[in-house]
């Protein structure tokens, strides 16, 4: 993944990604990076107040950690990020390779391509809309995601909205679920009478679980920490539910289980697996852990008759529909660039807001000078005398301020537009503008 000016200091408010997804890290760098639902209120409210951030949103999927920045100081935001990182997730210095960090138009695009799911592992999957809304949602309550983000995400979403509609990038779409299912397929040729076992009661099993058995498998048994949540989804598919302690019977009887927990350890080890096998007498068994953090320990691959696959193995399986993929994904990609033309254009004009307002505010002090001055040498007037002055002087201030914002919004690109405010600035001794307050309209 590229970057683009992570060294370079930009001071002026701009909208900037650090992360790493499944394009850049393998499962085993991106499971470290997880974070979890219960841990982003926290990191959602500590970068919130870090250095150099006004706004952010945390993205965390399997395939994903991002963090979306309104960052007032692009330098600081970054390292407010990996400081976060460093500290509390062992971030080392051999493991910045695998993050990216975008700004500006670039950024911007990476966030509509995300949302589109030109991204994704699987492109055209749905999941990540459902994902990133929950996140966004996320950040609002914690009061993170404010005026600016939130104008990002609605285009965003409507932007996916719109390739969706217009182009057929969902119409041929996999599914992680549909990967595992097959995969199976592959390994015991066929899924007649198999028996499954899910760890796990969440949407991926179940829909891993519906692929199964429309395709022939004889039973399903759902596993879960919660038994409620177990007997519930095995109420859906007709199975049966058993509770966290009781799994090593099913296991030991299974021939395709699919581990998909929020667990943050292992639920499977390689020694558990190589007594499971013993009892199993050589019968083979597929596991397909899509979980992140892995439920299943990697090394449990290293048993025979146990065929251990992750999410990244899953990746070779969703070739099916390719080329209908890639035409669609082509015709998304042009409606996802010419959105974010366009949409450049109102960055430009967020980053002038704060010396328009300290135009507007500089302004105001010179007309109050200059009456206070006019009065005290032409008065005293009349209470009517006096508004109209009042009324001149505040039209004049808004003309002027008006033209000058109307001049800055409307410069195309970037350079002329920071000349231009710089010159502004200096002409109006607007050495520290003011910030835009959540809200205000310009």
């Amino acid at each position: 993944m590229t970057t683009s000016g992570f060294l370079e200091s930009a001071v002026e408010p701009t909208l900037m990604v650090v992360g790493l997804n499944h394009r850049t890290a393998p499962v085993g760098v991106r499971e470290r990076f997880w974070i979890s639902e219960s841990r982003r209120y926290e990191v959602l409210v500590q970068l919130a107040r870090a250095e150099g951030i006004e706004e952010v949103i945390v993205l965390a999927t399997c395939n994903r950690t991002e963090f979306l920045l309104w960052a007032s100081d692009a330098s600081l935001a970054a390292n407010s990020v990996f400081r976060l990182l460093s500290t509390e997730y062992n971030l080392k210095l051999c493991e910045w390779e695998h993050f990216y960090r975008l700004l500006d138009d670039a950024a911007l695009l990476h966030i509509f391509r995300v949302a589109s799911s030109l991204d994704s592992m699987v492109i055209g999957e749905p999941q990540i809309i459902s994902q990133l809304k929950g996140a966004w949602e996320q950040a609002k309550k914690v009061g993170s995601s404010a005026r600016f983000l939130d104008v990002v995400m609605q285009k965003a979403l409507a932007v996916s909205k719109r390739a969706r509609n217009e182009t057929a990038i969902g119409n041929a779409a996999v599914s992680i679920p549909y990967a595992a299912v097959e995969l199976a397929g592959q390994v015991l040729g066929t899924l007649e009478n198999k028996k499954v076992v899910l760890l796990g009661a969440g949407k991926m099993s179940e829909l891993s679980a519906r692929g199964l058995l429309n395709r022939g498998a004889g039973s399903v048994t759902v596993v879960n920490r919660t038994l409620e949540h177990a007997q519930e989804l095995a109420t859906k598919l007709g199975g049966t539910a058993s509770a966290i302690e009781d799994r090593w019977q099913y296991l030991v009887d299974a021939d395709i289980v699919i581990s998909s927990t929020s667990c943050p350890h292992t639920v499977l080890s390689r020694e558990e697996a190589q007594i499971m096998t013993r009892e199993r007498k050589q019968r083979p068994l597929v596991i397909v852990d899509i979980a992140l953090p892995r439920d299943i320990d990697p090394s449990v691959r290293q048993v025979p008759g146990i065929f251990l696959y992750d999410i990244d193995d899953l990746q070779k399986v969703v070739n099916h529909n390719a080329g209908e993929r890639q035409s669609a994904a082509g015709e998304a990609e042009k409606l996802v660039a010419a959105e974010v033309q366009g949409f450049c254009h109102k960055l430009l004009a967020e980053r002038v807001v704060p010396t328009i307002i300290g135009l507007r505010n500089r302004l105001d002090e010179i007309c109050r000078q200059e009456l206070g001055s006019f009065r005290e040498e032409c008065g005293p007037f009349s209470k009517d005398q006096d508004e109209i002055l009042q009324a001149v002087t505040s039209r004049m201030t808004q003309r002027i301020a008006g033209s000058l914002a109307r001049e800055l919004k409307g410069l195309p690109e970037r350079v002329e537009q920071e000349q231009m405010t710089a010159a502004v600035q200096r002409l109006f001794h607007l050495e520290t503008p003011q910030k835009p307050l959540a809200g205000a309209k310009m």
